[in-house]
């Protein structure tokens, strides 16, 4: 059945071979077969074509959907056999971390349909409450993490790192930044309660040449530090994600020369690893093997 419904999909013997993993004698003998077993031709071929007959094009309307129903089943079957079921709720923090989230949340529904997945947007100041708190199994946020408490998955989105600053700022009317200029202004602190290494990340105490970084207010968010940046209050790092998502007014995004960029992927509770968490991580890993996210 798969080999005549690939084959009717492909019309092509070597194409239809890749996709099952057999050879294409394989395939060849095999619809042989079947045309033997229901006494008819279901395909026209010659040495350079390959087309459906009438047979074959009502053979594969009348089993296309019976064989879409036999996949299924049999996915749920092996879901449920490695524990995989229920309700996942995935949590986000940051514009590409959402794209990122429902990227993932599309592969994995895909292999998993009967799972009911839901997704919120966390907030800085919280950043890791929801998943310790339970309410959400897995996280998908910016790098680096590193809690005792928390399994971090691997880098799944890497994006350009901006520098934020007033329009009317002198780095404004620059092509490029180093971290060297992130002392010509006060960088914005995060509010709440985020870690001191995800602080010092994002805005080192020192440049690489060992120049003091002055700390400017604290933000709760993305939208407010952008708020204070075009009121004049300070700069900021941000992923280049953001502009695509915030430009408001007063504010210039300089690209940096020498920072790395900003990365993202999943973080999940050590004591709440399931098996629908590490398929979720490996349908978004997925994602990656295939150049497919952000």
């Amino acid at each position: 059945m798969e080999s005549f419904l690939t084959l009717a999909e492909e019309l092509h013997f070597g194409r239809t071979a890749e996709r099952l993993h057999i050879s294409r004698a394989r395939v060849s003998q095999t619809i042989l077969a079947m045309e033997r077993r229901i006494g008819g031709r279901l395909f026209d071929r010659t040495s350079r074509t390959v087309a459906l007959t009438p047979l074959g094009v009502r053979l594969r309307a009348d089993l296309a959907p019976a064989h879409r129903m036999m996949v299924e089943a049999v996915t749920r079957a092996k879901a449920t056999a490695r524990g995989i079921a229920g309700c996942l709720r995935v949590g986000y923090l940051g514009g590409a971390a959402g794209t990122l989230a429902l990227e993932a949340i599309g592969a994995f529904t895909r292999t998993h349909p009967d799972i009911d997945v839901r997704v919120e947007q966390t907030r800085m100041a919280d950043m890791f409450g929801p998943l310790r708190r339970a309410e959400v199994e897995v996280l998908i946020t910016q790098f680096p993490v590193c809690e005792a408490d928390l399994v971090r998955g691997p880098v799944l989105l890497r994006v350009p790192r901006l520098l934020a600053v007033p329009a009317d700022h002198p780095l404004a009317r620059r092509d490029g930044v180093s971290l060297e200029d992130l002392a010509q202004g006060e960088v914005f602190a995060c509010a709440g309660a985020v870690p001191e290494y995800w602080q010092l990340h994002l805005a080192p105490e020192r440049t690489p040449g060992g120049v003091p970084i002055r700390r400017g207010p604290t933000a709760a968010s993305i939208p407010e530090t952008l708020a204070m940046i075009g009121a004049g209050q300070g700069i900021s790092p941000v992923g280049a994600d953001v502009p695509r998502q915030y430009a408001p007014r007063g504010v210039v995004y300089v690209p940096f020369t020498d920072a790395d960029p900003v990365e993202y992927g999943a973080v999940w509770r050590a004591d709440g690893e399931t098996a629908c968490v590490r398929a979720f991580v490996a349908a978004a890993a997925e994602l990656v093997a295939i150049g497919k996210p952000g």
